[in-house]
């Protein structure tokens, strides 16, 4: 199983995430756009980190929130949806050309991730995308119950998925993610290797009402945004190998 990030979130003089001490364990860098965070130095300085490290670069377009940091749904159309990620898979991926790098999948953020994962409209709108791009890409989502359903529907438009796990968070019994609201929906310390031990053992996840969840996942989502983070994922790649 393969490691992911969500990086190059700084802005400006503002910083997010530690992500040149992340960068060394994981396998794929989702780097942010500039709609929710990021912007030309940030990305620029990211991009060379992921090459310097040999790490697959994704695209990790927002809805149009930098106040919200991408966390507040936003009422698009269709054709506004597919416009807003190409807008930003082209900035990345042009930036990555001029360094002789590349694209090759793309990871929603907050908002519009959840948006996909529970919206068909937003799902339809956020694959349309992906396979109308000049080239092909693959699009990481939350692997859940419906993967077969999704796999049919990409397979339509041959649009390749990448599903993915998240080490650090709850999961419902229909393998949605807990609600941030909810107790116990962020998993802590020994929690997040014993939910990763299983994943790697089981392929299973206790939910939150106790319940084993099959979860069949090519990728982990993992965080790097303070010291603590990143000694955890230390220890999940020592898992892995």
């Amino acid at each position: 199983m393969k490691l992911n990030c969500d990086l190059g979130e700084s802005y400006g003089s503002w910083t997010m995430g530690l992500d040149s001490q992340v960068m060394p364990f994981i396998d794929q860098a989702n780097i942010a756009c500039g709609f929710h965070a990021g912007d030309p130095d940030v990305m620029q300085r990211t991009l060379q980190l992921a090459r310097q490290h040999s790490v697959q670069i994704g695209a990790h377009p927002a809805y149009p929130d930098l106040n919200g940091f991408g966390r507040r749904s936003m009422q698009c159309s269709h054709n506004e949806i597919i416009n807003l990620i190409h807008y930003q898979l082209a900035a990345l991926d042009g930036m990555a050309q001029c360094q002789g790098a590349s694209v090759s999948y793309v990871k929603p953020h907050g908002a519009l991730y959840n948006d996909m994962m529970s919206k068909p409209a937003v799902w339809q709108a956020v694959l349309q995308a992906i396979a109308s791009y000049h080239k092909p890409l693959q699009l990481m989502l939350l692997a859940d119950n419906n993967r077969q359903s999704y796999q049919q529907q990409a397979a339509a438009l041959k649009v390749e998925l990448i599903f993915e796990a998240f080490a650090d968070r709850r999961y419902t019994n229909d393998g949605k993610l807990s609600p941030r609201s909810q107790h116990g929906a962020v998993l802590h310390g020994n929690e997040v290797l014993a939910q990763v031990s299983q994943l790697l053992n089981d392929g299973s996840v206790t939910t939150d009402s106790g319940q084993r969840l099959a979860l069949n996942a090519d990728t982990l989502c993992v965080h790097g945004d303070n010291p603590s983070a990143i000694a955890k994922v230390q220890q999940i790649r020592a898992l892995l190998v």
